[in-house]
């Protein structure tokens, strides 16, 4: 929704034509440069150098950069709505006191790995909250991508051989139906009203007991299971350190 990345993933992502593959690599980016430690850094300039001379028209012929400051610091700064979002529809607990501070503490390391002007980061939970609602109210737009993207979920992707499309059919439109409906639920209510996008109680009630069914079954999955390889594997390595370090607290001296 917002107008630059808009315009510019319309017409330069590959998401219409390649949307798993798309969401796979953006996903397995983020996992790198949250788990990565040095790799981390070395995403991080990656896809600066990456998007530096990526760069798109709109209609009324306006060139919008994929680096300019401030889309460059909505698609970080996003990710700490979309933590708080999650842990209040699909987290088996409430979140524990501080948690909350601790994760966009985190996000604001993540977004100087990402090289987002220290300008644009905000001080506090508060400042992030006025940034953000300022953001959905006076920048965000209906662009023609948010409306592709929720039309495109209930789809077969882009590529799949003929003979499968059959079977997959079903599941896609199951598994895109409720893909769309969560999608919704998770957008704040001014960028829905933007949209054009019906939300009332019911379908709220709808949404936080899908959250706790997910959350729960996904509580009772092994480890393995419940993590994406990048997380799951730095998950192993901080208990491996956690291990060695008392090891080394308790070597003979």
């Amino acid at each position: 929704m917002h107008p630059t990345i808009g315009t510019v993933v319309d017409q330069r992502s590959s998401f219409r034509v390649d949307p798993v593959g798309r969401a796979i690599r953006s996903f397995t980016s983020v996992q790198t440069w949250i788990y990565g430690g040095q790799t981390a850094i070395e995403e991080g300039e990656r896809l600066r150098k990456m998007h530096a001379t990526i760069s798109a028209q709109d209609e009324e012929g306006r060139t919008h950069h994929a680096l300019s400051a401030g889309p460059w610091a909505w698609v970080h700064l996003t990710g700490f709505y979309a933590a708080v979002v999650a842990a209040r529809y699909f987290a088996v607990e409430e979140p524990e006191p501080g948690e909350e501070q601790q994760v966009f503490e985190e996000f604001m390391r993540l977004g100087r790995i990402l090289q987002v002007p220290e300008r644009m980061l905000p001080a506090t939970i508060a400042d992030y909250w006025t940034y953000f609602d300022d953001m959905v109210e006076n920048t965000l737009v209906d662009h023609k991508v948010a409306y592709d993207v929720l039309d495109m979920m209930a789809r077969v992707p882009p590529g799949t051989p003929a003979a499968l499309r059959p079977v997959l059919a079903p599941f896609s439109a199951v598994s895109g139906h409720v893909g769309r409906f969560v999608t919704i639920g998770t957008l704040p209510a001014a960028a829905r009203d933007k949209l054009g996008l019906s939300w009332d109680d019911a379908d709220e009630r709808r949404l936080r007991r899908l959250g706790k069914a997910i959350a729960r079954s996904t509580a009772g999955l092994p480890e393995r299971l419940r993590y994406m390889p990048i997380a799951y594997r730095a998950r192993q390595a901080a208990r491996a350190q956690a291990r060695l370090d008392r090891t080394l607290a308790e070597r003979p001296m």
